[in-house]
């Protein structure tokens, strides 16, 4: 299957909150309470955190068919090098297709100057710890994280590039 990857643009917002959405709620399910997740999905993906995302980080997204199909959102690179991967949000159903790489190496290409990328993965998230373990991220610390008041425990991970 074919995809493309490029950088979001406005009329993408609508099509990537759907993703965080149908993401976080598959993902998630029996780990973090639904009302939790919709609270973090309505605060963190509403419109005027998406332009700020547009305008602050690197957003980039996969695209079948004209279709939007997942995203991946890095910060900029800080004067260490350093780079924080914020999320790399796949459609359930395209999962496993070589996108999420495709996202990640992308991202490396266009971050100038990276050589390291942080991420926090939620310790139950199989599927997420297993991806950046292939990807060669190596787990740095673990913690509990009040997550809406709901305990979430965090791998961190990175990536030297």
């Amino acid at each position: 299957m074919e995809f493309l990857v490029r950088r979001m643009q406005e009329g993408d917002i609508k099509q990537v909150q759907d993703i965080a959405k149908k993401t976080w709620n598959s993902t998630y399910e029996g780990i973090i309470p639904l009302d939790v997740q919709e609270n973090f999905l309505s605060s963190a993906y509403n419109d005027n955190r998406m332009q700020q995302r547009m305008e602050k980080s690197i957003v980039l997204v996969a695209n079948i068919s004209e279709k939007v199909v997942g995203f991946a959102n890095f910060s900029r690179v800080n004067d260490d090098g350093i780079v924080g991967l914020a999320a790399i949000y796949i459609y359930p159903e395209y999962q496993g297709l070589g996108i999420g790489s495709a996202l990640l190496e992308q991202g490396i290409k266009e971050l100038d100057g990276v050589k390291e990328i942080f991420v926090e993965v939620e310790k139950e998230n199989l599927s997420g710890v297993k991806f950046y373990e292939a990807k060669a991220f190596e787990a740095v610390r673990e913690f509990d994280d009040n997550f809406d008041g709901h305990i979430l425990k965090t791998i961190e991970m990175v990536l030297k590039i």
